[in-house]
């Protein structure tokens, strides 16, 4: 059984149809990586996902079961974790404390148990030695990193990245990208949107383009990115 499926799920803001009967199912453990142009409705399509945006029609299941009226906490209770394209740590708070509170009240996990969590992610994000600094005044890598631990310190089965790999150094992508795959090798499932395509054709097995609001294609990442829609669509190349 998949872990995720949605089924002719759609949205309009106004006459605006940001998402076009979308259907597709994730397995248990799979990464799925989305590309697209801006505008394409890739952000629409995860806060349909987690709950911040309820859809006009269609199913959204996780394990099988309709969670589509399910608000945003029931679904990270649920397991389903995010990142935002733009970091949003609570600023005032330390690294740690963005964890924790993550840990508590997104993972419901008991204060007894919830700091040794958040240290072990600090340390598997590369976050230890910047626990105790506070979160907004950290460099952009670090706050990428924190948007990922933030996302783990819930204990999801499912994580969503946005960008995360966006307006980094070839060197941090290449540090990012290692964590995310340790990730995923340890069986979490996810889908990572991303114009960054060599971080995200080394992790992902099958590659979804969007293009206003429908799917235009799904499949294994070369066959994708060698398609002639994909390259006048997506990459403005007259093929």
């Amino acid at each position: 059984m998949p872990i995720l499926s949605l089924q002719s799920v759609s949205k309009s803001f106004g006459a605006l149809k940001v998402t076009d009967t979308v259907s597709f199912d994730l397995a248990a453990g799979e990464a799925l990586g989305i590309i697209g142009p801006n505008g394409a409705g890739k952000s629409t399509l995860f806060n349909l996902i987690t709950g911040n945006v309820r859809p006009d029609q269609g199913l959204v299941l996780l394990d099988g079961n309709d969670i589509t009226n399910q608000t945003a906490m029931q679904r990270c209770a649920a397991g389903i974790g995010r990142s935002f394209q733009i970091p949003q740590p609570f600023g005032n708070l330390t690294v740690y404390e963005n964890l924790l509170v993550a840990a508590r009240f997104g993972g419901a996990i008991s204060a007894q148990d919830a700091p040794a969590h958040c240290m072990e992610i600090l340390h598997r994000t590369g976050l230890a030695t910047h626990a105790e600094k506070k979160s907004g005044g950290l460099p952009l890598l670090q706050r990428k990193r924190l948007e990922l631990a933030r996302a783990m310190a819930t204990k999801p089965r499912l994580i969503l990245l946005d960008e995360i790999a966006g307006g980094l150094t070839e060197g941090e992508c290449h540090e990012l990208v290692a964590t995310i795959r340790q990730i995923h090798a340890e069986g979490t499932a996810i889908i990572w949107i991303e114009h960054v395509l060599h971080a995200l054709n080394s992790v992902v097995t099958r590659l979804m383009v969007l293009n206003f609001g429908k799917m235009l294609m799904i499949g294994a990442p070369d066959q994708v990115m060698a398609a002639k829609e994909v390259r006048e669509i997506y990459l403005g190349i007259e093929a």
